[in-house]
């Protein structure tokens, strides 16, 4: 069986964060989050969940998460106009860097503040 981890991060909206993750490629796969208060989106072999939390402060970081991904430089060039930055919520999308430690990686952070990193080896 193979192993796997999911995080669950804070929403202050279901429906804002699914319609943000919307514009990336990410599908809901669980009921509407009217439904089940409760939101599962996921694209490829990501998935993430999302819980209400209408109390979050979306101008500080909710929560974060790292997703490996094949190709860090072709999704960051696939999303870098999809992401508007938004004054009043702190979503915008950081720059594609390269670390020391080898990794190609950029930043989203959405509606709610939460950060998700992403990246690839640059090997």
């Amino acid at each position: 069986m193979a192993e796997r981890t999911v995080p669950i991060l804070p929403s202050r909206d279901l429906r804002e964060t699914l319609d943000f993750y919307r514009v990336l490629g990410f599908e809901n796969r669980g009921a509407s989050p009217e439904e089940w208060d409760y939101l599962i989106i996921g694209r490829g072999g990501l998935e993430l969940h999302f819980v209400r939390a209408p109390d979050v402060d979306p101008l500080r970081t909710a929560g974060s998460c790292y997703a490996f991904v094949d190709d860090a430089q072709l999704l960051y060039d696939a999303w870098v106009e999809l992401v508007v930055p938004e004054p009043a919520t702190g979503s915008r999308l950081e720059p594609l860097v390269d670390t020391d430690y080898g990794m190609r990686e950029f930043a989203v952070v959405d509606c709610s503040g939460n950060l998700l990193r992403v990246g690839s080896s640059r090997d």
